[in-house]
Formats: structure tokens, sequence, C-alpha cells
């Protein structure tokens, strides 16, 4: 099987964010069932609000462009996304929306159609995220993608974290990994 090719990243654009110290984490596990791991930041790929009129008069943004490529040179994602107000960030969103525009002779959603993803959230709070994943799982369904059933949401995540961002509590860890590793082994078995 071709070695799978992953991206990991998170909704948050927080420094010290639980959901990239939680994909950190699925990544490794995704390292260790053989996939290439890509793990970059939101932050790296600072985008202007989506804006049509902003799109006809200058184009793409150059950083929405690059993550258009990121994500089209990847076969899946594991991204761990905060739970802002019951649904995605604004950040989040605002870089599926750019990602999503055409470009080129680009096929509509070719950076997302056909590629597995898996979602995860953590919070301080005891829902974990729940219902930001749910508008999460509807939101990437609508652009082709294919999101694994597997899927977590850790609550407590404030107290789950030490000072390097390793998950303290085992069973958490063993879960986070694990998405890592179905999505790994997903994408080797769908790019076979």
């Amino acid at each position: 099987m071709p070695t799978p090719k992953l991206l990991a990243f998170s909704g948050s654009l927080r420094v010290e964010s639980f959901n990239q110290k939680m994909v950190n984490i699925a990544a490794q596990g995704a390292r260790e069932a053989g996939a290439e791991v890509t793990v970059f930041s939101l932050r790296d790929y600072p985008l202007p609000l989506m804006d049509e009129d902003l799109e006809a008069a200058s184009g793409l943004p150059e950083n929405a462009k690059k993550l258009k490529d990121l994500f089209k040179s990847h076969h899946g994602v594991l991204l761990a996304s905060p739970e802002y107000n019951g649904s995605v960030t604004g950040a989040l969103k605002n870089a599926i929306d750019w990602v999503s525009r055409p470009l080129g002779d680009d096929e509509p959603l070719e950076a997302f159609g056909n590629k597995a993803w898996c979602i995860m959230s953590a919070s301080p709070g005891g829902l974990g995220g729940i219902r930001g994943l749910i508008h999460l799982r509807s939101l990437l369904g609508g652009i082709r993608v294919h999101v694994i059933p597997q899927q977590h949401a850790m609550g407590g995540a404030g107290n789950l974290f030490d000072d390097q961002g390793n998950l303290t509590d085992e069973k958490q860890r063993t879960t986070v990994m694990n998405l890592g590793r179905t999505l790994a082994e997903t994408c080797a078995k769908l790019n076979a």
C-alpha cells in the first residue's frame, strides 16, 4: 500500500490550544501507523474574511492558494476543532470557504472531494466540544469530504495536558492516538 499523506491541524488560532495539542497526538498515532503527516497551524496562513468582491478584484489570496495546494497534495486530514458557541470557529470556516473557491482548471471542491477526514475536539467544558463536531461533520459532508465515523470529544481538557503538551490520561491518549492510526489505515486502503 502507498504511504498515506495526512494533514493535521486545529481550528483554533490560540498558541496554547488544547485542540492543537490533541491533533499533535493524533498525528503521532498516524505516524506510528506508517503515515507521512504534515502538521500546521491556521495561524501560519492568515486570511481576510471570505469576500467574493475581494476575490474578483485581486484573485485568491496567496495564503488561500498555499492552503489549497496543501489540501490537494494530501490524502486525508486530522482536524481538532474547538467549539465556539455551539459550532465551528470563524477561522476554520473562513479557511474552508477560501480553499473551496475555484482556481484555474481545478475541479469543483478538488481540495476536499474524495478525501478522508477524522474530526475531534477538546474543551475545558464537560461536553468536550461535541456540539461543534455535529456542525463540522455536516459542513464537511456538504463539500464531498468522507468523514470517518470515529471521532472524539474530550471534556475537561484544561486538566489533561502537561506543560509539554502530552496527555496525562492514558485512556484519553490511547483514544486520540487510535484516531490517527484509523485515519492512516483508512487512507492507505482508499489509495491502494
